[in-house]
């Protein structure tokens, strides 16, 4: 693994270290400040006049990651980067005396050091740290990608997060506010009364959601379980236990695609409360969205995949009628089964055979909707037979009482109101479970334990999912998911190890 030539000189640097009695992983760090600290609490320094310098008594201790390097004779300069800022530090002969030329002849770009020092100000006007005391905390034995060059291989940053955080700032800051995101999460709920919960990642019977499972085995049960495809019939349980307000944030596990907007294991976050309906939902939803962008200080238009998107309109449109308004579809195949299917296969959409006709409208609105649904919009009025988890509408029991929302032509959110009928719950699974057997791999298990508490009473209750992944896409002008998650799934390979002198 570290036969390579470069990585073989920082070894031999790091073994030249130890002969000196220097230990080049040494565990005795002090720290002062962070580096933005220090820039923030002496920028008064650039305005004070050169012969007017003050003295410093106390010494500053700073730590990072070197980044750049400019050894000379004497005197050197080295630029350190901590999680806040980079910090050039001046070291020299004078104060370090015999240190200097061994540490001179031995760090590289990417070692670890704790420096000592005071602060002052070069002559090109940087506000630098000039060093006394030098320790030298990680001896980095693997080269990182040049400087101009980047890690500009996709796949290797990717399967290589590390080296990807270390060389690209813009990736360490779109998963500080992913991490922003996530807490702005729970203050919105926990404000509101929401309580946070944890429910099963193991599943005796996967449900919740239309998915196919990741199955395992549990050896002390001698059982087979599966990793949750959605938390949704747990979180529903509690509200029949009494709890009217709760929400989880989590990993869904779905044994399914991979692609831009699609993980095998994503996080989302899952609430339900009682005594509410849909339209509930869909105002709080708002609100939330609302919410983040204050707390990111973010304006209400922001660019996202060369689109701009615009907080400020919330549409709401039927689920049928978006066939037509915005999928340019002839009302006259939209109301027609047999028109429709045709419709489709002109289009070459590849369709199963005998879909029914609400997964014929399902394929027709993935296929010329979806996408075009730009500034958020909630969808509403859902087919009931793509919708089995959902209350039916009182007026039409054809329709759920259900809506999507999506923004920038993706799907962010799904929320209704729940079904509380035990009997229409198990006629509902009776009928997923057909669906199943004739080779549906996503359809729904039985799960007659939740119809069982069901039986017991649930209040009318409204529940939500929004995938926090995407969402965190969109607030962070990603493209791609891996690019919001810190490791993403990946094809295996065994060529992870190379190192690419550019």
């Amino acid at each position: 693994m570290f036969d390579n030539i470069y990585i073989q000189q920082r070894i031999q640097k790091a073994n030249a270290l130890r002969e000196l009695g220097i230990n080049p992983y040494r565990n005795d760090s002090c720290v002062s400040m962070h580096n933005q600290e220090f820039l923030e609490k002496f920028s008064y320094l650039k305005d004070i006049e050169s012969d007017k310098k003050q003295d410093f008594d106390a010494k500053i201790w700073i730590k990072g990651r070197i980044k750049f390097l400019r050894l000379m004779g004497k005197a050197s300069f080295i630029k350190v980067e901590d999680s806040t800022a980079l910090l050039q530090v001046y070291f020299s002969q004078n104060e370090l005396g015999d240190l200097f030329k061994i540490l001179k002849k031995n760090l590289d770009v990417g070692d670890i050091v704790n420096i000592c020092g005071f602060p002052f100000v070069t002559k090109t006007g940087e506000l630098s740290i000039h060093a006394v005391e030098f320790k030298l905390l990680t001896k980095s034995i693997i080269p990182l990608p040049e400087k101009f060059h980047g890690l500009s291989d996709i796949e290797l940053r990717y399967r290589q997060r590390y080296v990807d955080l270390i060389v690209n700032a813009d990736v360490r800051n779109t998963f500080i506010i992913r991490s922003k995101i996530i807490s702005a999460l729970r203050k919105f709920f926990e404000h509101r009364g929401f309580l946070e919960v944890e429910t099963p990642m193991l599943h005796p019977i996967p449900g919740g959601a239309n998915a196919r499972p990741f199955i395992t085995h549990h050896n002390a049960l001698n059982v087979e379980r599966y990793l949750r495809i959605a938390p949704e019939l747990y979180l529903k349980r509690l509200i029949v236990g009494g709890f009217e307000a709760i929400f989880e944030i989590n990993r869904n596990f779905r044994n399914e695609g991979i692609d831009h907007s699609h993980n095998p294991e994503f996080s989302t976050i899952e609430f339900y409360w009682a005594y509410r309906d849909f339209n509930d939902l869909i105002n709080l939803t708002k609100d939330l969205l609302v919410y983040l962008l204050e707390s990111l200080n973010l304006p209400k238009i922001i660019p996202f995949d060369n689109m701009q998107i615009d907080f400020d309109k919330f549409d709401i449109i039927d689920y049928k009628e978006s066939l037509n308004i915005i999928g340019k579809i002839d009302p006259g195949i939209i109301q027609d089964k047999e028109k429709l299917e045709v419709f489709l296969t002109q289009n070459n959409i590849k369709i199963e055979s005998n879909l029914s006709y609400d997964k014929l409208l399902s394929e027709a609105f993935d296929n010329f909707v979806e996408s075009k649904l730009i500034n958020p919009t909630f969808i509403i009025n859902y087919p009931i037979d793509i919708s089995p988890l959902a209350r039916r509408n009182d007026s039409n029991l054809s329709i759920a009482d259900r809506f999507e929302l999506f923004i920038g032509g993706r799907e962010i959110a799904n929320g209704f109101s729940e079904l509380n009928d035990p009997i229409d719950q198990l006629e509902r699974f009776k009928a997923q479970v057909a669906e199943k057997e004739k080779g549906d791999m996503e359809a729904q298990y039985m799960d007659e334990d939740f119809v069982w508490a069901l039986g017991h009473g649930m209040p009318p209750t409204a529940g939500e999912g929004i995938g926090i992944d995407r969402l965190i896409m969109l607030l962070t002008n990603n493209k791609s998911i891996k690019d919001v998650i810190f490791f993403p799934a990946m094809k295996p390979t065994t060529e992870n190890y190379n190192i690419n002198k550019e």
